[in-house]
């Protein structure tokens, strides 16, 4: 019985000690927190995107007080964010650059070839695993819509075998970009400038047997552009947006129609 006692009241006296020891080290070597970090995490959408450059929202807040990141740089909370942040820091408000996600695809199920029958797991990323997916050119837009699925705003649909984005509903958070297989998701600045919505880069003759809207590198809009805003890559057209003025003169002359206003 005695050496029962002696146990019990030995295992009480060393967990005391070491509640003590425990309680005496959370104060010793405690972490001082900034009270604005939880202030500007509070304000932030909480996509955690990662549009901003760091990882998440609470990356970026913690970067806001501790590394003097820049206020206006969450795509997703635009200009209210950043002025919500400028009275929580004390500094002067910045403008968000509003950016929106671009598909740089025209080739829906009308104007695609289809190389085989496609059956298995209804997802781009299931069907590109399988030789690429079932469409001929295997640069475009796959269309099952794994972009439309992880939209926070529901600002992505797809009809007829294309991803669409709604550029009023886009925050820009960039969620999207990272689960297409094919790369053809991009983000633009909003402005008023002409794309070319294809990545196909194998010659003109392969690409218009595999889509009627493909770039087949004709030169015409090269050509027509004024602002000398376009050139030709890898059989490809590409236009620079911060030279464009969209005149919209080589959309006009694009011979399948691959060029439009991106944003």
């Amino acid at each position: 019985m005695v050496t029962i006692v002696l146990a019990i009241v030995s295992v009480t006296v060393i967990g005391l000690l070491c509640a003590v020891m425990l309680a005496a080290a959370s104060k010793v070597f405690a972490v001082k927190t900034d009270e604005r970090v939880a202030r500007i995490r509070e304000v932030l959408p909480g996509v955690n995107c990662g549009a901003c450059g760091y990882t998440g929202c609470d990356g970026y807040a913690g970067a806001l007080i501790h590394e003097n990141a820049t206020i206006n740089v969450c795509i997703p909370g635009g200009n209210t964010v950043s002025k919500a942040i400028s009275g929580i820091l004390g500094v002067a408000s910045e403008d968000v650059i509003r950016q929106v996600a671009v598909v740089y695809c025209s080739g829906d199920r009308n104007a695609r070839l289809l190389k085989m029958d496609y059956s298995g797991i209804q997802t781009c990323a299931a069907a590109k695993l399988f030789h690429g997916g079932q469409n001929a050119c295997g640069f475009g837009c796959i269309g099952y819509g794994d972009c439309a699925a992880v939209c926070p705003e529901g600002a992505i649909c797809v009809e007829n075998g294309l991803a669409y984005v709604d550029a009023l509903r886009c925050t820009g958070c960039g969620i999207c970009v990272k689960v297409c297989p094919n790369n053809i998701i991009l983000i633009e600045q909003s402005m008023n400038a002409a794309a070319v919505l294809c990545k196909n880069t194998e010659k003109g003759a392969d690409v218009r047997k595999e889509c009627s809207f493909g770039c087949i590198a004709c030169m015409k809009c090269v050509r027509e552009c004024p602002e000398d805003a376009i050139t030709v890559s890898e059989n490809l057209a590409s236009v620079d947006p911060f030279k464009c003025d969209g005149c919209g003169k080589c959309a006009e002359v694009c011979v399948t129609g691959c060029i439009r206003r991106a944003v």
